[in-house]
């Protein structure tokens, strides 16, 4: 299965330096979900050739603007396109109240039924579990109420032997008996051994999404072991007494929890407008945890 994180926004509170606030799209098989829509997340989805019809369920970690802002366009474009499917919101409590005030004053009924399930911010929970995949939220420290996601896939059927099928060539119902891990006996009692013909599932892979929040050991747990970690990195070293006080974290302190959790890959974002080059924390970040990487607007990393 398909499994990747594509950048709309990259930044922090402001827009610049052809960067623009936080939202990514996790691609998952056939089903595409959103995390967070700051401003101008329709405009980067258009721009990135991302499919609309595809997101069923938008995730907001938080209520500062600069995760949620584009929300409103997003919904109200999907609107105008004459979207039917159903479309479910997770976010913090009173973000429902927001979304349905504007509905309310712009007289606008949706064409399609909009669902909001709150988060908590005190404790993991599964918010969403389909036949491929399940999400959790956990908490994070910051100004405001905030979580973060992990995206887990489940375990997988096991993977056929191409020359094992080429020697002895199955039908369709004794080759899913043995994809499922089962030996199959046939009116002959001859058996074939699913570990003859089959290897083990793809590993399970796991994203993990912090979105803002000060330097926290204690999310070590809900990230350990991931395959790829988002962590906020909005400053440099030089400007922790700052990031600090803003609930914010450095790259360094990125590297760090990434090192600490066992994560296989890092990814940095949510940058201060204040760097117009990112190499410095990019190097910050790799002192600590070499495979650490830059989110880029409009790349693709696979988990």
């Amino acid at each position: 299965m398909e499994f990747t994180v594509t950048i709309l926004g990259s930044n922090s509170a402001v827009p610049a330096h052809d960067r623009n606030q936080t939202s990514q799209i996790i691609t998952m098989g056939s089903q595409a979900l959103m995390v967070d829509c700051g401003e101008a997340t329709q405009i980067q989805m258009q721009r990135y050739k991302v499919k609309s019809t595809r997101i069923n369920h938008i995730f907001i970690s938080h209520l500062h603007g600069d995760h949620y802002l584009g929300l409103m366009g997003v919904i109200s474009t999907f609107h105008l396109n004459k979207r039917l499917n159903p479309l479910t919101i997770y976010g913090p409590k009173g973000l429902d109240e927001i979304i349905t005030t504007h509905l309310k004053y712009g007289n606008t009924k949706l064409c399609y039924p909009l669902k909001f399930v709150h988060t908590n911010p005190e404790e993991q929970e599964l918010l969403l579990e389909t036949k491929n995949f399940k999400v959790h939220s956990f908490p994070l420290k910051h100004r405001l109420p905030c979580t973060g996601f992990k995206f887990e896939q489940k375990p997988g059927l096991r993977r056929f032997i191409k020359e094992k099928l080429q020697e002895t060539p199955l039908s369709i119902p004794i080759i899913n008996v043995l994809k499922n891990g089962k030996d199959y006996t046939d009116m002959e009692g001859k058996v074939y051994r699913a570990e003859e013909f089959t290897a083990a599932p793809l590993p399970i892979k796991r994203y993990a999404f912090c979105s803002d929040t000060i330097f926290d050991q204690d999310l070590i747990p809900y990230v350990k072991g991931v395959d790829l970690l988002y962590h906020e990195a909005t400053f440099m070293e030089t400007e922790a007494e700052r990031a600090s006080e803003t609930f914010h974290s450095t790259a360094k302190q990125a590297a760090t929890i990434a090192q600490a959790a066992g994560a296989k890959s890092l990814l940095l974002g949510h940058y201060s407008t204040r760097y117009i080059e990112l190499d410095g924390l990019l190097m910050e970040a790799e002192g600590v945890f070499s495979n650490s990487r830059l989110s880029i607007e409009g790349q693709t990393y696979r988990v």
